[in-house]
């Protein structure tokens, strides 16, 4: 399968038929939470622009057909890894116990929990829950010797000892929801993508574990964020997407239309 490139598809059937056994180093995925269903907005809120609730039909299932489309993705995931490879999932309270349960039935291997505190997180609008500040992001390894570049991590690690001195990186990673010249937006000044991930946090996925000339796979691409990283650190990439206008975003921002 050629890399560097955005094959436009359902995931499950490119994996499936383009994609052989163990050619994968990395995978970083961004599926649907499976929270869409509802509009919401709230406009002239005064501080960093309208806000609007996602509501896409690619995000809309029932229950027991998103547990399907889970196991289904994550078994062409786990088929094409590398025995070193490992699998990154941004998710949210509403579809972790899924892929949780789908990640140990394959054999996925736990490593981390990774919590996103996002520190500009929108305030509850309903007044009925605590504020949602958090994504997480689930790494699983494929097997026992996953790569991990520790050295690597620990450099870029915002955190520092008292001294000065470099320090581990946590599993808790606080950086703020994309805003600003790296958000990208559509014509109407609107964001482009709803779930548009923060260059620094796959920045440290990428780092963390794959190599140079390693091939990185986003099953899920959206607007390229994956992809752009990967390329700017080394790395080959493949991108799987299954929406055309989230092509084109994504062909402009990597320049290879």
């Amino acid at each position: 399968m050629k890399t560097n490139q955005i094959h436009k598809g359902d995931c499950r059937e490119i994996l499936k038929k383009e994609m052989p056994d163990g050619s994968i180093d990395l995978i970083f995925a961004d599926p649907p939470y499976n929270l869409s269903g509802k509009s919401m907005e709230w406009k002239n809120k005064g501080m960093g622009g309208d806000w609007f609730k996602v509501n896409e039909k690619w995000d809309t299932m029932t229950e027991s057909d998103y547990l399907k489309f889970t196991q289904e993705w994550l078994k062409e995931s786990h088929r094409v890894l590398k025995p070193h490879g490992s699998i990154y999932i941004s998710c949210t309270y509403h579809n972790i116990g899924e892929l949780m349960m789908a990640l140990k039935l394959l054999g996925f291997i736990p490593r981390n929990i990774i919590t996103w505190h996002k520190n500009n997180a929108m305030p509850s609008m309903t007044r009925r829950t605590f504020t949602h500040s958090c994504e997480y992001v689930l790494f699983f390894s494929k097997g026992k010797k996953w790569t991990f570049n520790y050295s690597d991590i620990k450099k870029m690690n915002p955190d520092k000892a008292k001294d000065g001195s470099e320090k581990q990186m946590r599993d808790l990673w606080v950086m703020p929801v994309v805003q600003g010249k790296e958000r990208v937006k559509d014509k109407t000044g609107r964001a482009a993508h709803p779930t548009q991930k923060p260059e620094n946090l796959l920045e440290r996925v990428i780092l963390a574990s794959s190599n140079k000339g390693d091939v990185v796979l986003d099953p899920f691409l959206g607007s390229g964020t994956t992809a752009f990283v990967a390329q700017k650190l080394g790395r080959k990439w493949i991108g799987v997407e299954t929406d055309d206008n989230y092509i084109k975003i994504a062909q402009k921002r990597l320049k290879i239309v």
